[in-house]
Formats: structure tokens, sequence, C-alpha cells
């Protein structure tokens, strides 16, 4: 609320933004459970195709760039990023793909990884390699899952974890992250300010935390404090019982979901299941250890 005032003149500004986040995301829950899945798999090559062009559009004018990244799309004053849609659209299409990978022709698998290789491509010419780690991971994950002949997957992991290091230290601002998570207080000033306040944050926390709203890191100290670092700010205020609780309450929504993914008799059911439980699952635990300082 406190960096809502400072920059949109009104404390609930995340408030009303959240819950409308809310509303829209009941009313699609309770669109999608009224139609089948297959129509949703069927076509997933079809969705997947809107959500590559809305991604290449961020090349174009209606491009927006923030902070050094072109991420983001801003229609008739909506900004968003399309690769929040790439991550489901390509995980789903990479189930769809490995399942059917038997019965293509050779011509027919090239023409179709297309539809998980260019995204990968556009996501780091943005660049955003946050994005292209959690879709690369959902892609190996549905390929894991499914019948994929196992020599190919392995060697496949082998390439794919050569080309990644190697975009990883091409960019030298990528080499200084991974660097200052090893030794944050080489550079307190700078590259490692931000993990060393989210430190500072859990240890002001302690067990029980400082109470709702008294964090002391949120006050323009602690960088991104209202999204990418908000488990700190939760840390600081509701202290080591709170951060506990969300632990235990995303291992709760990951046991479950994958319980729920044993349930269905049909495998390709199975696996989409298994792969978007993985989606939120894998994300809010490399967040979780980012702002911990236990990952880069």
């Amino acid at each position: 609320y406190i960096y809502s005032k400072e920059t949109f003149g009104t404390s609930t500004h995340f408030f009303f933004k959240q819950l409308m986040f809310a509303v829209l995301g009941i009313l699609g829950a309770l669109f999608l459970s009224k139609t089948k899945m297959s129509f949703w798999f069927k076509n997933i090559y079809l969705f997947n195709g809107v959500a590559i062009a809305m991604l290449a559009m961020t090349m174009t004018p209606l491009g927006v760039s923030i902070k050094g990244s072109q991420r983001w799309l801003d229609i008739l004053g909506y900004k968003f990023q399309p690769g929040e849609f790439i991550k489901y659209t390509v995980a789903l299409t990479a189930v769809y793909y490995f399942n059917k990978f038997e019965t293509y022709t050779t011509k027919e698998k090239c023409i179709n990884s297309a539809h998980f290789m260019l995204p990968l491509i556009l996501l780091v010419v943005q660049p955003d390699f946050g994005t292209f780690s959690i879709s690369a991971m959902l892609i190996a994950f549905a390929c894991f899952l499914s019948d994929f002949p196992r020599k190919y997957f392995y060697s496949t992991m082998v390439v794919g974890l050569v080309a990644a290091a190697g975009i990883l230290v091409s960019a030298p601002y990528r080499v200084r992250r991974l660097l200052v998570f090893l030794d944050p207080w080489s550079d307190p000033q700078n590259s490692g300010f931000q993990i060393i306040q989210s430190y500072l944050a859990f240890a002001n926390g302690h067990v029980f935390g400082q109470g709702i709203g008294n964090s002391n890191e949120k006050l323009f100290y602690l960088p991104e404090a209202h999204n990418d670092f908000i488990l700190s700010v939760i840390g600081e205020e509701l202290g080591f019982v709170g951060i506990f609780v969300i632990v235990a309450l995303f291992i709760t929504f990951t046991f479950l979901g994958f319980r729920l993914a044993l349930s269905p008799r049909s495998n390709i059911n199975k696996q989409i299941i298994s792969v978007l439980v993985f989606a939120v699952s894998i994300q809010a635990f490399l967040n979780m250890g980012v702002v911990l300082g236990l990952l880069p």
C-alpha cells in the first residue's frame, strides 16, 4: 500500500487490481469447467500459435520495454506479458507432441517441434531468461512423463543444459547475478543489494514476525517488495511461522495435485494435470529459493 500510494496516489491500487484478477480467475475457472478437455487439447497447436504471435508482437511498436526487457504488450492501455500464457500453452503442446511423437513422420516431427522451440528463442531475444527456464523445465517434464524414448530424452537434456549454460554466460548481467548469489557481500550496494535486503527482512521477522503492515524493508529499502520479493515482506511481518505456513500450503497443493493426477484412467489426462500442477509448484519453489538466497 505504501508503494501504491507513492506511485499511483492511492493506497488501494493493488488491492483492487488483485480483486479484479481474482474475479476474472473465478469466472475463467467456471468457464473452463464447462468445456471438455479434448477441445483444448486437440486445438492446442492453434492456441499455442496465438500465444507465440502475441510473444512476437512484443518486438513491434505494441511492445513495451521495462527495465531493459521487451516482455510486455500494451493493447488499449492494458499491459500484460504474453510469456505468462506461453508457459501453459507450451506445456500442453509438449504433452500433445510427445504423445503423438511415434505417429509423426520425420518432417512432421521437425515442423511441430517449432511450436515449443520458437517461443523459447523469442524469450531469449526479449530477454526473459526466467520464463525461458520455466518453459524449458515444463517441456522437459512433459517429455519425461510421456513414452518418449529415454535414450533420446537424456541426450537431449544434456544438449539443452549445455545450450542453457551458454545462454546464461552470454550476458554479463546474468553472470553477475550468478556470482552475486554465491557472495552478495562482494557488491553490497549494487548487484548484491536486493538479496541482502531480503536477508535483513527475514532476520527482522524472527519467529513470529513484526506484525502485519509493520515491515521496514518495504519502505523502499527492498526493491520489488510488492511482487518478486513479496515472500521477504511476509517473512518480516509474519516471521518463521508465516513462512512455514506458506511453504506447507504449497507442499499440500503439490501433493494433492499429483494425487489427483493419478485418478483419471487416461494417461493423457494424468500428464496434463501433472504438468499444470508442476507449472505452479516449480515457480513457487524457484521464487522462494531465490528470495531466500538458496538459488541464483
